[in-house]
């Protein structure tokens, strides 16, 4: 299927270009709270924006995939094939944008302030581990946009990206509640689920159970294909691998 054509779910997929950059920001605060706008949790759209899509849009512009429907972004996909390279731009990255949060904080509402508390005081503790030797990605879209089609036809895109650059296993972090749906849709296409922590940067905002799960997932070509659904009955990971903090 040509993902630089519309589909006949009446979207298509595009590799990033230096345009969209903006586009892509404001989707990442529009969907920043559990799929909803980041406001009422931290109202710094620009140090939002900035902390989690700037690596990305800067450094690896190649591994970003944005879904269009009408000619506007709906969705996007930010990947990293080069984990320490990240690592190390994570640590420069922090400093001016701890810098700036401090400098705001006076004028911060006392939703933000207890926002950036979080970070400061739990964040280490509630974010579940990630393998530091391989690649990563996340993926926003917006909520009309939440359809199997799109979720297999950007992951197909991503995969065929990566096993064209011979990257061999990639990992993502995502955010789900106490159901198993989500988890359970990667784990239909080969994801393995590593660990998996109660975060409670939400909770004041939702009486569910919010959870960060890391999965991880061999790039196998199988016939033409790099995105298949695995045996049915197939599950990960074996009970000891899962933690609930």
């Amino acid at each position: 299927m040509g993902m630089d054509a519309p589909t006949t779910a009446g979207f298509i997929v595009r590799p990033y270009q230096p345009g969209d950059r903006e586009a892509v920001r404001d989707l990442c605060c529009q969907t920043g709270f559990l799929g909803k706008p980041i406001d009422p949790v931290f109202e710094d759209r620009e140090l939002f924006a900035s902390f989690l899509t700037d690596y990305y849009l800067q450094c690896e512009a190649d591994s970003a995939f944005m879904v269009i429907v009408g000619g506007t972004i709906k969705g996007y996909l930010l990947g990293c094939r080069f984990p320490r390279r990240h690592q190390i731009y994570s640590i420069s990255q922090g400093i001016p944008l701890a810098l700036k949060a401090l400098t705001r904080y006076p004028r911060y509402s006392s939703e933000s302030r207890r926002y950036l508390l979080w970070i400061a005081l739990n964040a280490w503790r509630e974010v579940p581990e990630a393998p530091r030797n391989v690649g990563h990605f996340h993926m926003n879209f917006m909520p009309e946009l939440k359809r199997l089609a799109v979720f297999r036809a950007v992951l197909e895109r991503y995969l065929r990206f990566l096993s064209d650059n011979q990257v061999k296993q990639i990992s993502a972090q995502m955010v789900t509640f106490d159901d198993r749906r989500t988890i359970g849709l990667f784990e239909r296409y080969g994801f393995k689920v590593l660990n998996r922590s109660k975060i409670t940067k939400f909770q004041r905002f939702t009486s569910e159970a919010v959870y960060l799960s890391t999965i991880v997932k061999d790039v196998i070509e199988k016939g033409d294909r790099v995105l298949y659904q695995v045996a049915p009955g197939t599950k990960s990971p074996p009970a000891g691998l899962i933690r609930n903090h």
